[in-house]
């Protein structure tokens, strides 16, 4: 990445957190860069491995998800496999807020972002309000192609 635009990423992500009252700190805007740069959610200890190079330590890395977690800017995602997934909200648009739905391989365990048109789901009238307001996480497991295409073990 260019250093002029790795410098205005920065410079936006210190006013984006200032604005919601936050200390941008060097590590909070570290962590920030590093999940912009992802395609796909990564777990603290991709992200601790990532930014160990600036001199960063996992608590450090840890604590900064946290905050920046219960500030808005990063959706913590829980796959069903015991691994907390970090991503930006909204990497595209800070103001677009929606959620899009994951995919989980059951063979190798990688994650994939889905486009939010991907997968429709249509509340009924006895389904519960959070479904209705489309507050909720959509998650499918299933074998990635390159899993898919590989014999079976057994």
């Amino acid at each position: 990445m260019p250093a002029s635009r790795n410098r205005k990423n920065a410079d936006d992500f210190r006013d984006q957190i200032r604005a919601k009252g936050l200390r941008a700190t060097a590590p909070r805007i570290a962590v920030l860069q590093a999940l912009e740069k992802l395609e796909k959610p990564a777990t603290h200890a991709d992200l601790a491995a990532d930014l160990s190079a600036e001199g960063w330590d996992r608590a450090t890395v840890y604590r900064n998800l946290v905050d920046l977690t219960e500030a808005g800017f990063v959706a913590r995602v829980d796959m069903g496999d015991h691994l907390w997934r970090f991503e930006l909200k909204a990497k595209k648009s800070r103001e677009d807020s929606s959620e899009h739905p994951h995919f989980l391989c059951s063979t190798c365990g990688e994650v994939e972002c889905l486009p939010k048109d991907a997968v429709r789901v249509t509340a009924s009238s006895r389904a519960p309000r959070a479904l209705k307001r489309n507050d909720v996480q959509i998650q499918i497991t299933g074998r990635c192609d390159r899993c898919g295409t590989a014999p079976v073990r057994q």
